[in-house]
């Protein structure tokens, strides 16, 4: 974090990064001095309600961040920003989103958790656009225009108004990550069968170290009395995420049952002092790591892989047997995970993988209708993408039909693409030779 001190006194010259958050009420317009240089600019943490119409006199910024300040309305000087292409204003107060405010190259917007009823038909104006957030608003329509989007995959628009999913939107060729949870459309859905979810008291439980943390909650390690069983506990934060809210989340981890590539909840934690929401899991081997790490600003919807990850064709095709034959159970449940990336696959050496991570998860119709046929067939894509991805790391050649498979779970029509069911159907009949 840099310091408005630093900036006033002219020490950040030439940075191609700032970010400020001192309580700033105004835009310091020294920061124009860096006109030459900067590119991402993070306000976030502030108390700002506007900014500068001049914004433009930055001619390099590409990624404007200013989440949890105190706008109503998205600012209509981004509009005028060449080669802005990210825009982040989560947690602010926004009713308003003009059509001026929205860049030509806009490529990823983020405007989660704000008061927004509508947007502008412009959006789908925008060729560009690749990642879009809208969870947490009061939406009940999207702009038509949107269906021009032929870049879009990633769409967040959990715990909104939507009594309905625009028919247009499942057909767009590249969406893959969908969330819409929380919406009334959703929620008329028997959301899962009978839960016969065990509960297990706070007071049986003996928390210890953190073993990781996200945007829904707090993973930590325990032990469970009297069994003396190490589990894991996950507590749930209250607030929306970027991918909805964090109790339908765990809701979904229940409904999705058992599967050898899920990791097992063993129940539901009751009586805990704060009424915090919170499930005890199986606890997982150490020899179990991430696939990949989460997108970076470049890549926008791609996971990042270390430079050296590379896969038997046995381990890759061991993996892929394992996430398609759990994205069919969870469709069989009437369940799409709508966030299905390397970043939430546990893998050991031997391929085994686990898959998580249920914040962006939503309920379908457990019907064969056109709709869960389309719902399901996105969520294919995303797993082609992620096949692909095993492939292009494997050591040995690949068979055509392997890579056959990919091309089919991408192609860009929806209801072209094979189920799951297929798919591991398909898995399973491709011989190691």
């Amino acid at each position: 974090m840099n310091t408005l001190a630093q900036l006033k006194a002219g020490q950040l010259a030439g940075i191609t990064r700032l970010d400020l958050s001192c309580g700033l009420t105004e835009f310091p317009r020294e920061i124009f001095e860096l006109a030459d240089s900067l590119e991402i600019l993070n306000l976030s943490g502030n108390a700002l309600s506007s900014l500068p119409d001049d914004l433009h006199r930055l001619p390099h910024l590409r990624v404007l961040f200013c989440s949890d300040n105190r706008f109503t309305e998205l600012p209509a000087c981004l509009g005028q920003c060449a080669n802005l292409s990210m825009i982040g204003f989560k947690a602010n107060q926004i009713s308003h989103v003009p059509a001026a405010a929205l860049p030509p190259l806009l490529r990823w917007l983020i405007l989660t958790d704000n008061r927004i009823s509508a947007l502008p038909e412009a959006l789908g104006e925008r060729p560009l656009l690749q990642k879009l957030m809208l969870a947490g608003n009061q939406l009940a329509h999207l702009p038509h225009s949107l269906a021009n989007c032929h870049n879009l995959e990633l769409l967040r628009i959990a715990a909104n108004r939507f009594t309905r999913l625009p028919e247009w939107l499942l057909t767009l060729p590249s969406l893959t990550w969908l969330a819409y949870a929380g919406n009334p459309v959703e929620m008329a859905v028997t959301l899962a069968d009978e839960d016969t979810t065990p509960e297990v008291p706070w007071s049986e439980l003996e928390l210890a170290e953190v073993l990781g943390e996200g945007a829904s909650g707090v993973i930590r390690k325990a032990l469970w009395a009297p069994s003396g069983k190490p589990v894991a506990v996950k507590l749930y934060k209250g607030s929306i995420t970027s991918d909805g809210s964090p109790l339908h989340e765990m809701q979904a981890c229940i409904a999705a049952g058992l599967h050898p590539n899920l990791i097992k909840v063993e129940g539901r934690v009751v009586g805990h002092p704060d009424d915090q929401a919170a499930l005890v899991m199986d606890l997982i081997d150490p020899s179990y790591r991430n696939l990949a790490a989460l997108p970076s600003l470049a890549s926008c919807t791609r996971d990042i892989y270390a430079a050296d990850t590379r896969f038997s064709l046995e381990v890759a095709l061991r993996m892929a047997r394992g996430i398609a034959s759990v994205a069919a159970h969870l469709h069989r449940h009437g369940i799409t995970h709508g966030d299905l990336y390397g970043h939430n696959i546990l893998w050991n050496e031997a391929g085994d993988c686990l898959l998580g991570d249920f914040g962006a998860a939503s309920f379908h119709a457990k019907a064969n209708t056109l709709e869960t046929r389309a719902l399901q067939r996105i969520e294919v894509r995303a797993f082609g993408i992620l096949l692909g991805e095993l492939l292009e790391r494997v050591e040995e050649q690949v068979s055509s039909d392997l890579v056959e498979l990919q091309k089919n779970c991408c192609q860009h029509e929806v209801l072209a693409r094979p189920g799951f069911e297929e798919i591991e159907a398909l898995l399973e009949s491709i011989q190691l030779r």
